[in-house]
């Protein structure tokens, strides 16, 4: 007689009930691990979206502060500048007029992925209005 439940139970065409186990959990594993390393890939591209933004906003708002201040020197033009770039997180790479603009490069270091570190760069210049 053959056995219909149980340990030791055959399906009907003779195959063992249990061959079959665990195949969905391995795709299902598979495509779990997918998810993971898309989203992964997607929130790594994303904080570079969001440092470079970071910089260039921290650029502008210094280059605009520095040209309020370009007959006053370039030390202090540079410094109202570095001052307005440090308050927005970021670190002041370069700072000159040129004439009476002037120039601001701002960077912003940020960490996709784990052990991984990148610096985003944006340079900014402001001045008088001409025309």
């Amino acid at each position: 007689m053959r056995r219909t439940h149980g340990p030791d139970a055959e399906r009907l065409d003779g195959d063992p009930l249990g061959a079959q186990r665990g195949g969905a959990t391995v795709l299902l594993l598979a495509a779990g691990l997918v998810f993971v390393l898309v989203g992964t890939f997607g929130a790594a591209v994303a904080a570079a979206q969001i440092a470079a933004q970071r910089a260039a906003v921290a650029a502008d708002l210094g280059a605009l502060a520095g040209a309020a201040r370009p007959l006053d020197g370039e030390a202090v033009a540079c410094a109202s500048a570095a001052d307005i770039v440090g308050r927005n997180a970021a670190r002041t790479a370069s700072c000159r007029l040129d004439g009476l603009d002037v120039l601001v490069t701002a960077e912003v270091t940020f960490t996709p992925l784990p052990g991984l570190t990148r610096v985003a760069t944006s340079t900014a210049r402001a001045g008088p209005v001409r025309g």
